[in-house]
């Protein structure tokens, strides 16, 4: 389990985040959801050990090696542009223990991405995918996704839906990933974390708000952001 407590974060005086709070336990794919600029993206990186919390504290599993219990893929582009798929994969491989090469081969092969081809020509999509392969074949509790379906085109999200389906393993891991895309993962999500100005307004289950509130998450959203 993931224990936020009253976490916040300041950046050259400017609040990012604001006493957030949350629980995330295993087994669960979870969904962090916000207007721009409310403090997602910074949330995440804290939780990947990227950036340290001004104040507050970050308990996960009691591990202090964050990068042995959390795979993150940001939003930007950070991979060597002239390795070709196959050497990233490699490159992966060789410096983390629990990558899984096989899996990733394999979930290239489900993406239809041509392992010879080097990373600089790729299309923004194909990149998107990449990021999928190289950070869900790593077996760790926690994966990361900041914006995976940001900016593709509506097949390409549906494929990324499709192996999250079919490669996480969640009765092992956790998927967290922060969208606007609420509509195209709404099917997906166990739960939905909301956040506005800085701070974690809400933390609930997905079936809960259809159940209780008889609502989908967009119209839910919507009625706790006035």
């Amino acid at each position: 389990m993931i224990k936020i407590e009253n976490i916040s974060k300041k950046v050259r005086m400017k609040r990012i985040l604001h006493d957030c709070n949350a629980e995330l336990r295993i087994g669960r794919i979870i969904g962090i959801a916000g207007e721009n600029g409310c403090g997602k993206t910074t949330l995440v990186k804290l939780l990947a050990g990227i950036l340290k919390p001004t104040h507050g504290k970050i308990t996960m599993n009691n591990n202090k090696d964050r990068s042995s219990v959390v795979a993150f893929s940001p939003d930007s582009e950070y991979f060597y542009p002239c390795f070709t798929i196959k050497q990233l994969i490699e490159f992966y491989h060789s410096q983390f223990k629990d990558f899984d090469e096989n899996k990733a081969e394999q979930m290239a092969d489900f993406f239809q991405l041509d392992k010879s081809e080097k990373i600089k020509y790729l299309s923004k999509g194909q990149l998107g995918r990449v990021k999928i392969v190289v950070t869900l074949s790593r077996k760790v509790p926690f994966l990361i996704l900041d914006e995976p379906l940001a900016g593709l085109d509506p097949i390409v999200k549906q494929k990324i839906i499709k192996s999250i389906i079919q490669f996480v393993n969640l009765d092992e891991q956790t998927l967290l990933l922060t969208t606007h895309e609420l509509l195209e993962i709404e099917p997906l999500l166990d739960e939905i974390i909301v956040m506005k100005n800085g701070s974690i307004i809400e933390q609930m289950d997905v079936e809960d708000i259809r159940t209780n509130k008889e609502l989908g998450l967009q119209d839910w959203m919507e009625e706790i952001y006035i």
